[in-house]
C-alpha cells in the first residue's frame, strides 16, 4: 500500500463536505477523500488487488485503503466507487465474469456499508469512464464547456459525452452507451485504428520492430520512424474524430489514457485535421486522478451516469 500526498489538500472541518472516493481498476484499487468545495483530493492510497482472490478479501482491501485515506478527517458523508462495467450501479452488484470473478453477484453497497457503520445508501457506485468524464468536466480540461467528449487512449478505448455537465449515453451523435471502441470504422472496428496495438503495428510496418509505445515515443526525437508514426498517428485521429464526433458537435474533446502522455507528438496533426469544426482538442488535465475527482463530482452533483 502505498501513499501519494497532492498539494493544497486542507482537512475538512466537521462542518465541511467531504466525501470518500474509490478508483477500482483491473489490477489495482485506490481511494481518497474528495471536498465539496474544490474536489481537491486528500492523500491518495493506493493498493494492488489482493493475492487471495475472495469478494472477503477484496472488501477488506477497500475498507483498509478507505479508513487510511479518511484518517483524521470528520462529517465524511459516504463513498462514491468508480468501478468498470458490467454493473449494476443502482444495486452495488458486479455482474462481471470475465474480471474479478470473485466478486459476481455480491452486494458490495451492503457490504461496504456494513464496514463503515454506514446506512446502505451512503454507498454509491459509477462506471469509471463516467467518473473520468465528469472528473475533466467538474475540475479538468472539461471545466466550462457546455458538450464535451472524453476519451482515453490506451490498449482500449475509452469514452465518455456530457451535456452541460451531465453523462448522456443517447442522443444525436452519441454512440449506443456513449461507446466509440466498436465503432464501425475503416472496414473493422475504430479500436483497431486508434489503439496501442494500432500504433505498434503502424511502427512494424515501417521498421519490422515491435516495440511498446512508450519506448517509440522515446525515441521519436532520434528515430525518424518513430517521429513520422506518431505524427501520422496524430493526423488519424483528427479524423477519426471528425467521422465519429461531428454530429454530436462537442466544444471540446479531452484525451487521456496512456497515449496521451505522448501528446506533443500528435496533438498538433490532430488539431490540424478538425480546425474547420468546433472541436477544440486538449490533453486531460487529472490524467490517473480524474476517476477520482469524478466519483465526488458525481457525489455532490447528482451527476452519477452509468454507461
Amino acid at each position: 500500500m502505498r501513499t501519494i500526498s497532492l498539494k493544497r489538500f486542507q482537512v475538512p472541518r466537521a462542518s465541511e463536505k467531504a466525501v470518500l472516493v474509490y478508483d477500482v481498476g483491473g489490477s489495482h484499487v485506490s481511494a481518497a477523500v474528495c471536498m465539496r468545495s474544490d474536489y481537491k483530493l486528500g492523500p491518495i492510497i493506493g493498493a494492488a488487488h489482493p493475492g487471495e482472490q475472495t469478494s472477503e478479501a477484496f472488501i477488506t482491501l477497500l475498507h483498509l485503503i478507505g479508513r487510511e485515506a479518511c484518517a483524521g478527517i470528520e462529517g465524511i458523508l459516504g463513498a462514491e466507487v468508480a468501478f468498470p462495467g458490467p454493473f449494476d450501479y443502482a444495486a452495488g452488484i458486479s455482474q462481471m465474469t470475465h474480471k474479478l470473478p470473485y466478486l459476481f453477484g455480491v452486494d458490495l453497497r451492503q457490504a461496504l456499508a456494513t464496514r463503515f457503520g454506514w446506512a446502505p445508501g451512503a454507498v454509491r457506485f459509477l462506471n469509471d469512464a463516467a467518473a473520468y468524464l465528469l472528473g475533466e468536466v467538474g475540475a479538468g480540461a472539461g471545466h466550462g464547456f457546455e458538450r464535451v467528449v472524453c476519451i482515453t487512449l490506451g490498449t482500449g478505448i475509452g469514452s465518455g459525452f456530457a451535456v452541460e455537465g451531465k453523462v448522456v449515453t443517447t442522443g444525436a451523435g452519441v454512440p449506443p452507451g456513449g461507446e466509440i471502441w466498436d465503432y464501425p470504422y475503416a472496414g473493422g472496428i475504430l479500436e483497431d485504428t486508434l489503439s496501442t496495438r494500432a500504433l505498434q503495428a503502424m511502427y512494424k510496418s515501417r521498421t519490422g520492430k515491435v516495440r511498446e509505445v512508450a519506448a517509440i515515443a522515446a525515441d521519436a526525437q532520434t528515430d525518424p520512424d518513430a517521429k513520422t508514426v506518431f505524427e501520422e498517428f496524430g493526423h488519424r485521429l483528427g479524423v477519426a474524430f471528425r467521422d465519429v464526433l461531428g454530429v454530436f458537435d462537442p466544444q471540446v474533446v479531452v484525451i487521456g489514457g496512456g497515449i496521451a502522455r505522448s501528446s506533443h507528438l500528435f496533438l498538433p496533426f490532430a488539431q490540424k485535421e478538425v480546425e474547420d469544426t468546433n472541436m477544440h482538442l486538449r490533453i486531460s488535465t487529472l490524467l490517473d486522478n480524474a476517476p477520482l475527482v469524478g466519483a465526488g463530482v458525481a457525489w455532490f452533483e447528482g451527476a452519477n451516469g452509468a454507461l
